[in-house]
């Protein structure tokens, strides 16, 4: 039996995306700064989220880990990557992840609906 570094397989993510989460926690976009002062310090049904947070091979914009709940932002950018996107939370939901998806703008104009739509998530795990 070998005793060295565990596999990526038994680690829960890589090292590039540890670093690239890293990375990341440095360039937030002003929607994602917006909703992690709500997402932070527990301040939602005392939940811990964390922002730019590596899952396997990704790098999530939110994750409660916890619950296993993923909260991806998406700009203008993503119109041309939507193959990827459902790719990429097929992903993600293959890995027991629940992902909830809002437009940049939704938060910047809606913050409320959001956070609705986070706890409305977030209670329908608890029944």
């Amino acid at each position: 039996m070998f005793l060295g570094l565990p596999t990526v397989s038994q680690r829960r993510t890589t090292p590039r995306a540890r670093f690239n989460a890293r990375e990341s926690r440095h360039n937030l976009t002003p929607a994602e700064v917006k909703l992690w002062g709500v997402l932070r310090s527990e301040q939602i049904n005392n939940i811990r989220f964390r922002r730019q947070h590596p899952v396997g091979g990704f790098v999530v914009d939110f994750c409660a880990p916890g619950q296993k709940l993923v909260i991806e932002l998406d700009g203008g950018q993503h119109l041309e990557d939507e193959g990827y996107d459902v790719w990429r939370t097929r992903q993600l939901e293959g890995k027991g992840y629940r992902v909830l998806r809002f437009w940049n703008n939704d938060v910047e104009n809606n913050l409320d609906g959001v956070i609705i739509r986070i706890l409305e998530v977030l209670e329908n795990e608890e029944e």
